[in-house]
This record gives C-alpha cells, sequence and structure tokens, in this order.
C-alpha cells in the first residue's frame, strides 16, 4: 500500500504575527519538529507545500518534495490541492498542519498502522473522541479534497463521511494543540 504525506507549511502566521514554522518552540523551530514527527521515509512519498523559499529549502534537504504554493492567500484548500496533486499515484493521503510542535513520530506511525489495516477509512488522530490533526485520507475521497476552496482543510470532507471516521488516540491532549492554542492554555 502506498500511502503518501503533504505538510501544510503555507500559513501567513496572522495571529501569531509573521512566519510561526521558524520560530523555536523549546529551542527547536516548529518546522524542525514537525519534519520530525513526520518524516519522509515513512512514506512512500511525502511533499511539503509552502509559500516560504526557506521552508521549501529546507524540505528538499531533508527528503520531502518542495511544492511552491503561489496560491497561499486562498488558504488551506490551496495546500491541500497542491500537495495531493503530487501524490495522486497514492492508495492514501496523510495531511498534517506543521505548527502542533508537540506531535509525536509514534502516534504518526500509529495512524499509519491503523490506515493500513482500515484502508477504506479515514483515519484521524484524537484524544479522548476529539478529532484533530493529521488526518489519512483514502484514494475514493481524492476527488472531494480537490474540490475545496478557501480556508477549508479536510475537516469538511471529514464531516461528510462520519461513518468512516476512524480516531486514533495520541499519546496526550498537547500534540494536537497548534502553536496558538498552546499559548493561551
Amino acid at each position: 500500500m502506498k500511502i503518501g504525506a503533504v505538510l501544510m507549511a503555507s500559513g501567513a502566521g496572522r495571529r501569531f504575527g509573521g512566519n510561526k514554522l521558524l520560530h523555536p518552540v523549546e529551542g527547536v523551530p516548529m518546522i524542525e519538529r514537525a519534519l520530525g514527527a513526520v518524516p519522509a521515509e515513512l512514506f512512500e512519498q511525502a511533499c511539503v507545500v509552502s509559500c516560504y523559499p526557506e521552508i521549501l529549502a529546507l524540505a528538499g534537504e531533508r527528503g520531502y518534495v518542495p511544492v511552491p504554493n503561489p496560491e497561499a492567500a486562498q488558504g488551506q484548500s490551496a495546500s491541500v490541492r497542491l500537495g495531493l496533486s503530487a501524490l495522486m499515484d497514492m492508495d492514501g493521503v496523510m495531511f498534517c498542519v506543521c505548527d502542533q510542535p508537540w506531535l509525536r513520530r509514534e502516534s504518526v506511525k500509529r495512524l499509519l498502522a491503523d490506515f493500513i489495516a482500515h484502508p477504506d477509512a479515514v483515519c484521524s488522530l484524537g484524544w479522548r473522541g476529539e478529532r484533530g490533526s493529521p488526518a489519512v485520507f483514502p484514494r475514493d475521497l481524492f476527488p472531494e479534497l480537490l474540490a475545496l476552496a478557501g480556508d477549508r482543510g479536510g475537516g469538511g470532507v471529514i464531516r461528510l463521511h462520519q461513518d468512516r471516521l476512524r480516531l486514533v488516540e495520541t499519546g496526550g491532549a498537547e500534540e494536537l494543540w497548534d502553536v496558538d492554542e498552546a499559548a493561551s492554555v
């Protein structure tokens, strides 16, 4: 089974005040933390979608396919469409935001194992029944993901297919926090 990964790294960081992915969390830039939690070698192919040249350069150095995002102002849907377009021959694709600095590689591995065991499901990390990110989508849902518009990610597709959703518990709630949420906790 071929599983791909799309790391979405195009956010403007308006709430944060700039490109937050270069900001260190516990001494390590957020993008480095994301690349460590979702290493390219776990996937048949992995890409990083970003409008930031320095993020794309780092992605290429780490074995990811760098996908430039000239449509970043359109919101998350542009990253979904661009990343998925680079991985259309996969059986499933995992989408991951890059501003969850406490996401652990072990949780990502469990998520992938669950998808391999249930290849028709949408498998998502969660905590105590609450869905989070990342999520793996099977090939038959690719057309719906490609049709997304605006600042919408795969959550809308998941809501349309609740009967196919499988939650994989993380090691703790903090794994699902994005850096903006963590600042308010």
